[in-house]
């Protein structure tokens, strides 16, 4: 089947217990994810979304695995761009791996369609969405860039 996919590697100077509540913890997300967070109980089937600055639900999916400090993989689906949404449900990994005195971060964003408007899309956010976290848990900041949500975005 055809498939389209990101992949991102970074290293960030911290443990792999910062790191993990950093992608979860809506009091880290809001700081370097343009003011959204997530809900979710953070267990094997349950449900997660992110949530917009005023409240609107960007994306749904499901939690698929969680083993805490090392991976999650979680099903994603677009919930405010109707060419996002009408692609279903793509698979997002996150997985931690300590090495010395940082962690090895290795985020996969993938769906079983050729060239997905989706990936296309989230491609060009999780650099930014990426760096930003590193800064934050590095230096105390976050980037500007991804303090505030874009319109449009």
């Amino acid at each position: 089947m055809a498939e389209s996919r990101f992949v991102y590697v970074t290293y960030v100077r911290t443990t792999p217990e910062k790191l993990w509540r950093a992608l979860l913890d809506p009091e880290f997300t809001r700081q370097y994810w343009g003011g959204t967070w997530q809900e979710s109980e953070w267990k094997p089937g349950a449900s997660w979304r992110i949530l917009l600055p005023d409240g609107r639900v960007a994306d749904t999916g499901e939690i698929q695995e969680f083993d805490p400090h090392r991976r999650l993989v979680l099903t994603w689906r677009n919930e405010f761009k109707p060419e996002l949404h009408e692609e279903g449900f793509s698979r997002l990994t996150y997985e931690l791996e300590p090495m010395g005195d940082a962690v090895k971060l290795t985020v996969l964003h993938e769906i079983d369609r050729d060239g997905s408007k989706l990936i296309e899309a989230t491609s060009q956010g999780w650099p930014a969405i990426l760096a930003s976290l590193k800064s934050l848990l590095e230096t105390g900041e976050p980037l500007d860039m991804t303090r505030r949500w874009r319109a449009g975005s």
